[in-house]
């Protein structure tokens, strides 16, 4: 378990700063996450990377000369916000384009495609690659699928290498892909791991038994065997691998990196017994074993697991792995590098400014205020309760999430109001810090429907039931086009959607605001109810689906919390109103 730590919610934060001032010689400090420190050539491409905070080295350690120009780091487990890598990626940019490089999972999907499209639109060339490595996640023919793991370092080696001989931006994205196309991974885990501040872990494995399939996040496996011996692992897993040449490719005379990737609490001596084995099979089959790496490279806390990624090269691709790099966490050849000057590279974020709002709209942000207070208050009661929902089928961290969440949105708002913000101007400060501060899939879309609901509102006048109405509509056509999730996919839009229609039909009949409300929060929470009976087909937790069959999906349950919670404060203003 995790030991170590002040406050749960600042470990992330207090982790960065920890490690930007302990290696400065390769990286520095920007909002959202680090860059390096030293110069790079003007007018090629930048490689910035990311994903969730837990799994270092990656994603900071793999950033220097020869590797990433960047990393945005989000929480714990979250995807960073699309704010925090449009930072990095801003601070890392220097004229030839920007890739950004991230494992394959929705929140982080959501977030680099919403910093990609803004790059754009300020002139910036973007483009992205999803590591899509695992093949526990996802058959063959739905390789788009597949989450990335411990192949995210061969991706990312790849690119950054291209990046800096020179490579123009489709050229490194096209040797980016082919690496992604010929990497292939594996896991185990013999124990789930423990955030800070949790008093158990995300999952956890029988005694004597063994995850087969697991993910970095502490997804459950795809199955469960009895412990094998060093030898019996190691042909566990070159055998799955090996059902998996890429296409084109023969085993016998192929050249291959292995990779053998501790989790966290494996050490090295057993992963080098594992190794052994593995060798002797590889050599067995015809391969030659090219530049083999064992070692800590993608973990996740102190999972006690395992993985074995093969990637299969090629002429270039060779090339490139073998190219010089100076990152904290993988070095190789010689590389010289200038220090940049201080203050290079440094973006300080300006305080936003107020619009002007009528004197209607500030009241309607007082109550929108209470509303996001009443969310807190309902999200920390029930985190726990909402983390071991997630957990039956995902990563178990939806409490976590939601709680970072929902606390920023309210701090935000707090600051709006206290500024004399009207009630959509407060919205979009609780919209952009709940994305920000929660990562992750939930955190961009609570971000995108807080928005969307400040869209309809506006700063000019009273929140009135019609106006609510259509931005409750706005939030679900939002969410559903960006997030691609429909009713039955086991998701929050399963709650969403039939909570739209019920509000309003009840706005449209003439009720009150508080009226239709509470009779769609009745819809709402049957909705959350009835996912239990769902197979998730979005997600994580798609993987487990069969897993999840009888259990409520967390995002689902959350949002009908939170409606129930809303709900209450707008009873309690209407008493307060007809008492006076």
């Amino acid at each position: 378990m995790t030991r170590l730590f002040n406050e749960p919610a600042a470990f992330a934060d207090e982790m960065i700063e920890g490690f930007a001032a302990s290696h400065g010689r390769w990286v520095k400090r920007v909002s959202g996450g680090v860059v390096r420190n030293t110069k790079s050539t003007p007018d090629t491409v930048a490689l910035v990377i990311g994903g969730g905070s837990g799994h270092y080295p990656a994603f900071a350690g793999l950033v220097g000369q020869g590797l990433a120009h960047g990393a945005a780091m989000g929480n714990l487990f979250a995807s960073p916000s699309a704010q925090q890598i449009y930072n990095v990626a801003k601070a890392a940019e220097h004229g030839g384009g920007v890739l950004l490089g991230y494992g394959n999972y929705a929140g982080d999907v959501l977030h680099f495609t919403q910093a990609q499209d803004r790059l754009r639109k300020e002139g910036i060339d973007c483009r992205s690659i999803a590591v899509t490595d695992d093949v526990s996640s996802a058959p063959l023919a739905e390789r788009a699928k597949r989450r990335g793991i411990a192949g995210d370092l061969t991706v990312f080696k790849v690119a950054a290498a291209a990046a800096e001989a020179g490579y123009s931006l489709d050229a490194t994205v096209e040797i980016a892909d082919r690496a992604n196309d010929r990497t292939r991974s594996f896991g185990v885990a013999f124990s789930g791991c423990t955030l800070p501040g949790a008093d158990h872990p995300l999952f956890s494995v029988p005694e004597g038994r063994m995850a087969v399939g697991m993910g970095i996040h502490g997804e459950p496996g795809i199955d469960e065997t009895d412990i094998p011996t060093a030898d019996e692992l190691a042909e566990l897993l070159v055998a799955k691998l090996l059902t998996e040449v890429p296409e084109g490719l023969e085993a016998s005379g192929a050249r291959v990196v292995p990779i053998l990737n501790g989790l966290g609490s494996v050490k090295y001596e057993e992963l080098f017994v594992v190794y052994r084995r593995v060798a002797q099979l590889l050599a067995e089959a015809g391969i030659d074993a090219v530049d083999p790496q064992v070692g800590e490279l993608v973990t996740s806390f102190d999972m006690a697991g395992t993985s074995l990624t093969l990637f299969w090269l090629d002429e270039e691709l060779e090339t490139l792995w073998n190219a010089p790099a100076d990152a904290p966490a993988f070095r190789r050849g010689a590389v010289t590098a200038e220090a940049l000057e201080a203050g290079v590279a440094d973006l300080a974020e300006a305080e936003v400014s107020i619009p002007e709002a009528t004197a209607e709209s500030r009241a309607g942000a007082t109550r929108v205020l209470a509303a996001l207070g009443a969310a807190k208050d309902v999200v920390d009661a029930n985190a726990d309760e909402l983390g071991r929902i997630d957990a039956i089928a995902g990563d178990g961290d939806h409490g976590i999430g939601m709680e970072r969440g929902v606390l920023a949105a309210v701090d935000a708002a707090t600051d709006a109001v206290d500024r004399g913000a009207g009630a959509a101007t407060t919205l979009y400060f609780a919209a952009d810090a709940w994305a920000d501060k929660a990562g992750g899939t939930s955190g961009a879309l609570w971000g995108m429907a807080l928005r969307a609901i400040g869209d309809a509102v506006g700063d000019s006048k009273a929140p009135d039931a019609g106006a609510v109405a259509a931005g409750v509509a706005g939030a679900a056509s939002a969410i559903m086009d960006f997030g691609k999730a429909k009713p039955g996919d086991k998701t929050l839009v399963d709650v969403l959607v039939p909570f739209r229609d019920a509000l309003a039909a009840g706005v449209e009949a003439g009720k009150p605001l508080t009226e239709a409300w509470g009779a769609a929060a009745l819809t709402a929470e049957q909705a959350a109810e009835n996912t239990a009976q769902l197979m998730p087909l979005m997600g994580r937790a798609r993987v487990h689906a069969e897993k999840s069959l009888g259990t409520p999906d967390a995002g689902a349950v959350s949002m009908a919390l939170i409606i129930r919670a809303i709900h209450n404060t707008l009873t309690e203003r209407t008493t307060i109103k007809e008492k006076a």
